[in-house]
């Protein structure tokens, strides 16, 4: 009697991707992003930011949102896209994500616009494409089909865990003193 391994995966599952169901898609440039609406807690206007020192350049600093402190990272910056001017259609998507002491906790980004909430079906989402060894695409869950257009399905947890890093090391007195 063969017992099976839990740890074991079909090949399609062997890597977590996007999950048919509801995302809400904003813009960041010309391009199309999706992130699961179950995520979303709100979407605000633009509000004062309170920057915060020693940060990488996408890390903005962090808003208050009704007395919770709350970090706010530009998506455009965090993806290398061209830095655009401020409009009337830029906004902070608060987003619950996954803390890394187990939980949720709020994380803002800053989109150049939000479209619509879409609903995708299997069918519609493909894999994230093997883009070779150059370009990093660990925060692409897949790629989402709509009509003609192509939408990037995007993981805000693993965006967060790899800030989270960079702010401790960054925070680190190891890291303050080899800066100096």
């Amino acid at each position: 009697m063969k017992t099976a391994n839990p740890h074991q995966h079909a090949p399609h599952q062997a890597t977590p991707g996007a999950q048919p169901g509801k995302y809400l898609t904003f813009t960041l440039g010309e391009e199309s992003y999706g992130i699961p609406v179950l995520k979303v807690r709100e979407i605000i206007r633009l509000c004062p930011i309170t920057p915060v020192a020693n940060m990488p350049e996408h890390i903005k600093g962090v808003i208050n949102l009704r007395g919770k402190v709350i970090p706010l990272v530009d998506l455009r910056a965090k993806f290398c896209l061209p830095i655009a001017a401020d409009n009337d259609r830029n906004c902070i998507v608060v987003t619950q994500i996954a803390a890394p002491s187990g939980g949720t906790r709020l994380y803002g980004v800053i989109v150049d616009g939000v479209e619509e909430v879409a609903n995708f079906a299997a069918s519609d989402i493909e894999p994230t494409p093997d883009f070779g060894g150059a370009v990093d695409a660990q925060f692409i869950t897949g790629m989402a089909k709509s009509g003609t257009v192509v939408k990037t399905l995007i993981d805000l947890d693993k965006i967060s865990a790899v800030d989270g890093t960079i702010a401790i090391q960054a925070l680190s007195p190891s890291h303050s003193s080899q800066a100096k």
